[in-house]
């Protein structure tokens, strides 16, 4: 079915785009506070993955619904879960981590006023991605009606304000870990943990 773009297509999509990306956004600021010392380059990296994760989950949704939608609807009931453990995992690994290297390092990082923090890998990003993007699979049902060209449109939208969403989130996270310093990984890793069981509590009781 055709779907006419039109400025009600844009503002749909562009509201579906700020409600997926609000996840991407928290996690943002818990990766800044982790690694305030992180580089523009990795923060437009960071930021484009979790975009394209956005942009790649609806599409897939959109694609299971077209072809395989009796099995896609049975895998839905484990989209929480799988959100929940990958994010508990980063979390408290997080928290372990810093607590940790907070027993067996001294005051080096403050006397010589640098901003300690460790490094977000790529495995970690990864993960990441797809535990603030899994819940999207559920908007192939939205977009159902859309044709193949409209579906990857409204996608694009979807991922370009994630983008922007997430880089903002870093940039207010790199900003408070500079203040914070040693303190921000525990709050990084409690507000991943926070938003795994949001996402828990809100597929599964709501």
């Amino acid at each position: 079915m055709s779907v006419e773009f039109s400025t009600v297509f844009l503002i749909t999509n562009l509201l579906l785009g700020v409600g997926l990306a609000m996840d991407a956004f928290s996690v943002s600021i818990a990766n800044t506070l982790n690694e305030p010392g992180m580089r523009k380059s990795k923060m437009c990296g960071v930021a484009g993955t979790y975009a394209f994760f956005q942009f790649a989950m609806p599409m897939i949704g959109w694609i299971c619904v077209h072809t395989v939608a009796e099995k896609f609807t049975a895998f839905q009931k484990f989209i929480p879960w799988i959100a929940l453990i990958l994010l508990l995992y980063i979390g408290g690994k997080m928290i372990i981590e810093c607590i940790k290297e907070r027993k067996n390092s001294s005051d080096e990082n403050s006397e010589s006023g640098e901003v300690s923090g460790s490094v977000l890998t790529f495995g970690t990003l990864m993960v990441q991605g797809v535990a603030t993007a899994i819940d999207a699979l559920s908007v192939g049902f939205t977009i159902s009606e859309y044709n193949t060209l409209t579906a990857v449109i409204a996608c694009l939208i979807i991922a370009a304000v994630t983008f922007v969403i997430c880089m903002v989130g870093l940039l207010i996270g790199k900003k408070v870990g500079e203040k914070l310093s040693g303190k921000a990984e525990i709050l990084g890793g409690i507000i991943l943990i926070g938003i795994g069981i949001e996402i828990f509590v809100k597929g599964v009781f709501f």
